[in-house]
């Protein structure tokens, strides 16, 4: 990342010992000091509950960054500059009395960054007490997902935080925004006319967004049972890739007036009525199955379950956009647990030229496809047709790639981590990747119907092994359109 000034802050970190700071926040942490993007001067204060030695926690973040970080990127030295950064406090979040310490800690004249690593619920609290002991003016405030269960709740969550802190300090993640094949999309649609005068109801046929993992609820019952796979990654994760892929061109690269273009999308979003959510969405859970060559229990078989939950792990929609460069075009969705592979992907199907001349029984393979993959492999690919080679071949055709790969394109550059980004964009005050209040609100507004729907209609759970792509009810989803999932085993 050439070229980046960081300014001197103070990165505090509220729940400092859960899991995603520990699995993630640290390590994207230790790989921009390693990289040399925090200043000097960047001091980070690890705070939690737990009490007793601070030296013994601030070596258990250490040890944590020696079990996450790949064997090839520690580097000792970086790791000793890491650790003198670094400094423990004990905090109850919820006790205005305990934050004089933190006070002690941050100097006036640098800003604060404040990344809330905790429940929803505590937000306000923190806000409240940051405000009171004179914290607030100089702190931007970092909000993780989930933002409440629904519109109502998300509202009194950023109610609590918009009476100490101004849209322009409130940073909401959503670490989705910060993958490099996610930030490409912009690039991709507005530097290259290729794209941009394709990118409509007349030349695209329909658009997949896939979000698929080989996982269960590793450890998290508790949360996840209350949210559901709805609320826990369509609400927040595939309706941003969802308004990357159709929005409108910004007037420029500034945060508002990309989250400008994403809000028109949200609000151009067809309402899926009661009496044809039976068509439009499919709702699964797992079953056991075999995920990788190993056995695995169904989610009601789970750790810590409840045998008569009737929590979703799995949803595929059809998400219909009512405006001008949309009208018509589908937008498939699906997003599961215990699934057949680790996938990220949108595929852009183009549709088919007006006239045929080739051979008729190749016509199915006429479909250009542009697919965005953002992981495991980040890389973009278009599928053209071209004529395959030989003198007995005729004008026989083949569909291929023309591809780009990042991993193997740029093999010299490591590519960061999508927190090392988000955070790093935190600490120089920017915006864009973050999402704004309004957003989170049409989101939820979209969602809830369909939780409603579910709840007045007693929406039906499909069952699918684990290790599949979901129920069967989602191939006819797409199916009864004439289409079919893209890649698909």
């Amino acid at each position: 990342m050439p070229g980046i000034t960081v300014e001197p802050t103070t990165f505090s970190l509220f729940g400092a010992l859960g899991d995603l700071a520990l699995r993630k926040l640290f390590p994207a942490l230790y790989q921009l000091d390693r990289a040399g993007l925090l200043h000097g001067d960047t001091r980070i204060l690890a705070l939690s509950r737990e009490g007793g030695e601070p030296e013994a926690h601030k070596s258990r973040i250490i040890q944590a960054l020696r079990t996450r970080v790949p064997a090839g990127e520690l580097d000792e030295p970086a790791l000793e500059r890491f650790a003198e950064r670094l400094r423990y406090l004990t905090m109850d979040f919820r006790r205005g009395e305990d934050y004089a310490a933190l006070r002690e800690c941050v100097p006036q004249d640098l800003p604060l960054v404040a990344y809330f690593a905790t429940p929803a619920a505590v937000y306000g609290d923190i806000c409240r007490f940051l405000a009171a002991s004179g914290l607030a003016e100089q702190a931007r405030v970092v909000l993780e997902k989930p933002i409440g269960h629904d519109l109502e709740s998300s509202r009194v969550i950023n109610d609590a935080v918009a009476e100490h802190f101004p849209e322009s300090r409130i940073y909401r993640i959503d670490h989705y925004l910060g993958k490099e094949t996610v930030q490409n999309l912009i690039a991709l649609r507005f530097a290259n006319s290729l794209f941009e005068t394709q990118w409509d109801q007349h030349h695209v046929s329909h658009v997949e967004i896939t979000v698929a993992e080989t996982v269960g609820i590793e450890g998290r019952w508790g949360y996840f049972d209350q949210a559901g796979q709805l609320r826990d990654m369509v609400q927040n994760h595939l309706l941003q890739l969802l308004c990357l892929i159709a929005m409108d061109p910004p007037s420029n690269l500034t945060a508002d007036s990309i989250r400008d273009e994403k809000v028109k999308v949200l609000k151009a979003l067809a309402p899926i009525t009661a009496e044809s959510i039976h068509q439009r969405v499919v709702r699964g859970q797992y079953a056991a199955g075999n995920v990788g060559g190993v056995s695995v229990p169904g989610y009601l078989d789970e750790e810590n379950s409840n045998a008569q939950s009737s929590t979703e792990t799995f949803v595929a929609l059809r998400a219909d956009i009512c405006n001008w460069r949309w009208s018509g075009v589908p937008f498939y969705l699906r997003t599961g647990k215990r699934m057949a592979q680790k996938l990220s992907q949108i595929v852009i199907h183009f549709k088919e030229p007006p006239f045929y001349i080739f051979a008729p029984e190749q016509r199915a393979l006429i479909s250009n496809r542009l697919i965005i993959r953002l992981q495991p492999d980040e890389g973009i690919s278009l599928q053209v047709m071209t004529k395959e080679q030989g003198l007995d071949k005729g004008m026989h055709l083949r569909s291929g790639p023309l591809q780009l790969n990042f991993s193997e394109t740029y093999k010299s550059a490591r590519i960061p981590d999508a927190y090392e980004r988000l955070l790093l964009e935190v600490m120089q005050g920017n915006q864009n990747l973050f999402v704004r209040r309004d957003e989170i609100e049409y989101a939820w507004q979209w969602c809830d119907q369909l939780i409603d729907g579910w709840s007045r209609l007693g929406a039906e759970l499909k069952l699918y092994p684990a290790g599949s792509w979901g129920p069967v009810a989602s191939i006819a989803l797409i199916t009864r359109d004439g289409r079919a999932w893209y890649g698909d085993l």
